[in-house]
């Protein structure tokens, strides 16, 4: 586990077992009816949120910046390495010393990283800066 002031990182572990049991009939928010026949099969999350091991990490989001994306604090999020950055991406950053999850503004030669909060600035990336694009967001494992 690696840390930072705005980041908990996280690698995925080896499986352990052969995944949770998956209703494969959806989940009725209303009354449930005895009649309905499902069907039982074992779900693994690595299996559904991640496409390339070797290049995925989770960590912890830390802050309110993205709040508005959905990402709140304390949400896990998975990345992905090998994935290319893009306009419009949510992507975790390495910007001078610290590691920062925004949204990627992308527009000729010109890079921005986009809060999801009226709250803080918009970062203009310029040449004086330290970044490096480390990953890209491709889910948010939430509490509830």
């Amino acid at each position: 586990m690696k840390t930072s002031k705005t980041l908990t990182f996280f690698t995925p572990k080896a499986s352990s077992g052969n995944g949770a049991v998956f209703v494969d009939t959806g989940i009725s928010a209303g009354f449930p009816s005895p009649a309905d026949d499902f069907r039982e099969t074992r779900i693994s999350l690595d299996d559904e949120l991640i496409q390339n091991k070797d290049a995925t990490f989770f960590a912890k989001v830390k802050g309110q910046s993205m709040i508005d994306a959905g990402l709140d604090d304390n949400d896990l999020l998975v990345i992905d390495r090998s994935l290319e950055p893009a306009n419009n991406k949510i992507a975790v950053c390495f910007l001078d010393g610290e590691f920062t999850v925004k949204r990627l503004r992308v527009e000729k030669n010109e890079v921005w990283l986009q809060p999801e909060n009226p709250d803080y600035p918009i970062i203009n990336i310029t040449e004086e800066n330290d970044f490096v694009i480390w990953g890209i967001v491709t889910n948010v494992i939430k509490k509830v």
